[in-house]
């Protein structure tokens, strides 16, 4: 099992970045490949992106190709996700989420067994 902490959410204006991480404990980290959602109110929850276990292979919704990164350092048993050039449709809570063992990056949220609490994410116009 393994337990995730997201933070580094919070408000910033239109055009600007933020950094969210997740702290992993538990587990093997490095056995895991990870995930980032999000839910906005009144909207169903989204895949944003995915990394494997080794880093190697990511996956991203096409609403965020070139403006959001994702990243792990599995050394910290951290999960990052760099987002560049915020627009206020990125308004949202951000969830981290984790499925141990798996050999691709999924992007069906019902793929994955083990989610954080959530960060707020509010971009203004």
């Amino acid at each position: 099992q393994v337990q995730l902490v997201e933070s580094g959410g919070g408000l910033v204006q239109a055009g600007g970045s933020l950094r969210l991480s997740c702290a992993a404990s538990g587990r093997t980290f490095s056995s895991y490949t990870m995930g980032w959602f999000r839910q906005a109110p009144g909207k169903e929850r989204e895949f944003v992106a995915a990394i494997s276990w080794g880093g190697g292979y990511t996956n991203y919704a096409d609403f965020v190709k070139g403006r959001f990164t994702i990243s792990r350092d599995n050394a910290k048993n951290t999960l990052s996700l760099q987002m560049n050039s915020l627009k206020p449709e990125d308004t949202a809570v951000y969830y981290c989420a984790a499925v141990w063992g798996r050999t691709t990056v999924p992007r069906e949220g019902k793929e994955y067994d083990y989610w954080g609490q959530g960060t707020q994410v509010t971009v203004s116009a």
